[in-house]
């Protein structure tokens, strides 16, 4: 096999992202690259790792053909990975947190034939599967089941009574919590005799040693943190003297309260309160920001709090929480520009975000910065400022979500091993919010395509225009597909639906290999699935949907 090398090429030509895209695409077409690197417009560069048989000529022509233009810069031959030697120190990495972004660390490592210590203080398996998105989706979905026993007349888990048996769907919960705890994360080391699982704290003494709680230090010649995060309250007059449930504690409550005040208008937020609400708590919401699940596109938030009220829940956004106070109940005291209110409840939840697991770590003690929210300072390869130390997952800030953390995890792997080959990248990544109906998003909203340069046109078909949601007799919601006027390219999605999740994807892969509204609207879409409501979408760009029979091309 004739061994690859690494290109650096400039590009000209490339003013956006979705430049980036087009060309890396290009890239890829050449017989003979192997992997594209990174392309970047801001810099009008691209790295590759390919073959020989990848000469600049075709390089420049694939280039070329695209709209851009390009020529080598330099060339060198890949290096393998440092593992392939063995160093000093006690192991080739370690990997601080036995969550995701840990677990991921320290199986790439063990593929990359390196020898792995994972340390884990605490319970193994992270924020997701103990008390993030596995209970919160179990418990949501029993909450759905009760709703719609109650609501349109399906059955569900409820006692005879017909109240919900709320210490039964915990149980469930714990089980399957439990359960996949084992198969995920303490069986799977198993697998791998390459990690050695240490139980204990540890703390930096530099940036290849720590000392774990019992004294010992333990080495090794490149570290990674994944400690993770933890749910964070804001301090409001109050609120630490009264107590409050956070997310965690809220999912293991011993009897549902009669009334609950939820801080926190975001996914966490509403996922739960409509998850109480529905196994019948009077549910109050309170947001700072302007609408809810703020981070989304206005149209999604002002729809779904239309949709929430409609369940019965009370939602105030735009408020300003002035004090906590409990005594027999807890009061909130909050203002909504000259208006003042009081809500009142049994119990209080707050789910105002969350922040970085640092504080113990020593980063302090060897010049590791931190950010705004104590998340740690990285680089676009997870490296910190001692070059030895990388950290990956919710240790380093937004967006905390688990399949993030578990892409952050192996990437910081195959850097700190082999060198820097990849460049962290968050392009066209989607979201989700659990609520019924759901959120999911991805690219940019019209907002942020204008602040880019980008002018934008967009599309908003109604649910009630997709057959799938006719059939469901459930038409709430919409898909709105935005592009970029010039080219036509798909650059954001937000779709609000009962299984808006299962929707996302599609658009997702449209942004990342830069397909335009005609390449969405021609692909064949399966009649009578909600993603034939992508295709339709993209329809509307140039069509009266209204006037088309079904399965209309």
């Amino acid at each position: 096999m004739t061994a690859a090398r690494e290109i650096s090429l400039e590009i000209r030509g490339m003013t956006c992202d979705h430049c980036e895209r087009t060309v890396a695409k290009a890239l890829r077409s050449v017989p003979g690259v192997e992997k594209v690197v990174a392309v970047s417009y801001a810099e009008g560069s691209a790295r590759i790792s390919a073959s020989p048989e990848a000469t600049p000529e075709r390089i420049a022509q694939a280039v070329e053909q695209a709209g851009y233009g390009a020529r080598v810069r330099d060339e060198a031959a890949v290096r393998a990975p440092e593992v392939a030697a063995h160093g000093a120190g006690d192991y080739d990495l370690l990997v601080l947190g036995g969550g995701s972004a840990g677990f991921a660390a320290a199986i790439k490592g063990a593929e990359l034939g390196a020898r792995v210590a994972l340390v884990e203080g605490g319970t193994l398996g992270g924020t997701c599967v103990n008390v993030g998105c596995v209970p919160s989706k179990t418990l949501i979905r029993a909450a759905e089941a009760n709703h719609r026993r109650t609501h349109h007349g399906f059955s569900g888990i409820a006692a005879t009574d017909g109240t919900p048996q709320w210490s039964a769907v915990r149980a469930q919960k714990d089980e399957l919590v439990t359960a996949l705890r084992q198969a995920k994360y303490a069986e799977v080391l198993h697998a791998y005799d390459a990690i050695t699982l240490i139980r204990g704290r540890a703390a930096l003494t530099s940036g290849r040693s720590v000392r774990l709680d019992g004294g010992r230090t333990v080495t090794a010649r490149k570290i990674i943190v994944a400690t993770g995060a933890s749910p964070w309250a804001p301090p409001i007059p109050g609120l630490a003297e009264a107590g409050y449930l956070d997310s965690e504690t809220a999912m293991a409550l011993e009897r549902l309260p009669s009334s609950m005040i939820v801080l926190g208008a975001s996914a966490v937020g509403l996922e739960l309160a409509q998850m109480f609400a529905r196994l019948g708590v009077r549910v109050t919401v309170l947001e700072a920001l302007p609408r809810i699940v703020p981070a989304e596109d206005p149209a999604v938030g002002d729809t779904l709090a239309g949709h929430l009220a409609a369940e019965g829940l009370h939602i105030h956004a735009g408020v300003t929480i002035e004090r906590v106070e409990r005594s027999e109940c807890y009061t909130v005291q909050f203002r909504a520009g000259a208006r003042t209110g009081r809500a009142t409840a049994e119990q209080l939840l707050v789910a105002t975000g969350r922040r970085a697991n640092t504080r113990g770590l020593g980063l302090e003690h060897i010049g590791i910065g931190l950010g705004g929210k104590g998340e740690i300072l990285v680089n676009e390869f997870l490296q910190t400022a001692s070059p030895d130390l990388y950290a990956a997952g919710d240790v380093i800030g937004d967006p905390m979500f688990v399949y993030v953390a578990a892409y952050a995890g192996s990437l910081a792997a195959e850097n700190a091993l082999g060198g820097n080959p990849r460049r962290y990248d968050l392009t066209a990544l989607p979201r989700v919010t659990f609520t019924d109906p759901a959120v999911a998003s991805v690219g940019l909203t019209e907002e942020q395509a204008r602040g880019r340069g980008i002018e934008p046109i967009a599309s908003a078909l109604p649910l009630h225009h997709v057959p799938r949601a006719l059939a469901a007799r459930d038409t709430r919601g919409f898909v709105k597909l935005v592009a970029d006027a010039a080219t036509r390219k798909i650059i954001g999605a937000h779709v609000l639906a009962a299984e808006a999740g299962e929707i996302i994807t599609e658009p997702a892969l449209a942004i990342k290999y830069g397909l335009t509204i005609e390449d969405l609207a021609s692909a064949f879409h399966p009649y009578l699935t909600l993603s034939e409501g992508v295709k339709l979408a993209a329809q509307t760009f140039t069509k009266d949907v209204a006037k088309l029979s079904c399965c209309a091309a």
